[in-house]
């Protein structure tokens, strides 16, 4: 990044914490990864370097910022399902982030791939990102191009008008073949990477049905009616029947890959066109299910 000196407006009443304060002035990275960069001495106020983001300050003060080039990152493919003006569609890989989380983050993500691609949110660490996937969860995602397309999107899965289908192999066989799960969750006061079911959470509903068991696991159809984060491999877990290759909420002797894949996208995309999206049944389920995924394709 090239050195930059925030404009400032002088208030010699007002002082800020300076993390706060360049959140304030360059709202496109978070608090947190300010503080990285104050951390690792990228800051300077009226010529000193500071390395403190709890250090306040006056808002006339004058800040300059000077952050390294990353280097260069391995590329990856990213198969495309469907592409327009408007739209790109992918099946994202297992193993890559659907975006940087506003840390020092050298590693490339789906939104670095097609950054050039899109005006919406060009100047963040989300270009075109509209919903997420997990790092270690594949399947089908969704890629805006522009503003308008954005909030016609955007509006469709917070309405809850997105229907979303997902393939997971489960440990064991749930009780009933299909079934809704009504199960309320919020974070986990003790571990806030994690969800869990609360009576205090939000409402979160997935149905479910079997479609094939067999070596004690099961592959299962999920389609969650709410977009809670981790909605699925809670909800799955609560039930007995955890998702092969979660650590987070599964068991420790299972497959070193998530078997959860984003299967089917139903979306308006603009122009009124009501679409299906479908990504390809990944080998790790055909290897498990064989006859199953054959049936499905």
């Amino acid at each position: 990044m090239d050195n930059t000196t925030p404009e400032t407006t002088p208030d010699n009443n007002r002082r800020v914490r300076l993390d706060s304060l360049l959140s304030e002035l360059q709202p496109q990275y978070s608090r947190s990864t300010w503080q990285k960069y104050i951390k690792q001495g990228y800051v300077t106020v009226d010529g000193r370097l500071i390395q403190s983001a709890k250090k306040e300050f006056s808002p006339s003060v004058k800040i300059s910022i000077d952050i390294p080039e990353t280097k260069p990152v391995d590329t990856f493919d990213i198969p495309v399902i469907y592409e327009d003006e408007n739209v790109i569609v992918i099946d994202k890989p297992q193993g890559i982030l659907t975006h940087s989380k506003g840390t020092l983050n050298e590693e490339q993500t789906v939104a670095d791939h097609f950054a050039t691609k899109t005006s919406y949110k060009s100047d963040t660490n989300r270009p075109g990102i509209i919903h997420r996937l997990d790092r270690d969860t594949s399947g089908v995602l969704i890629y805006a191009r522009n503003d308008e397309t954005a909030n016609l999107l955007g509006r469709q899965f917070s309405e809850r008008k997105v229907k979303k289908s997902y393939l997971a192999v489960v440990e064991g066989t749930p009780k009933q073949v299909s079934a809704q799960i009504d199960l309320p969750l919020g974070r986990n006061p003790k571990q806030p990477s994690r969800f869990r079911v609360s009576a205090e959470g939000k409402s979160s509903l997935t149905n479910y049905e079997v479609l094939a068991s067999s070596n004690r696991r099961s592959l299962v159809l999920l389609t969650p009616k709410t977009g809670r984060t981790h909605q699925l491999r809670v909800h799955m877990q609560y039930i007995g029947t955890p998702i092969v290759g979660d650590t987070f909420y599964g068991t420790k002797k299972t497959s070193n890959k998530l078997m959860l894949h984003a299967w089917k996208l139903e979306i308006t995309i603009p122009k009124g066109d009501r679409r299906t999206f479908t990504a390809d049944i990944p080998d790790r389920f055909k290897d498990m299910f064989p006859e199953a995924c054959d049936e499905l394709a």
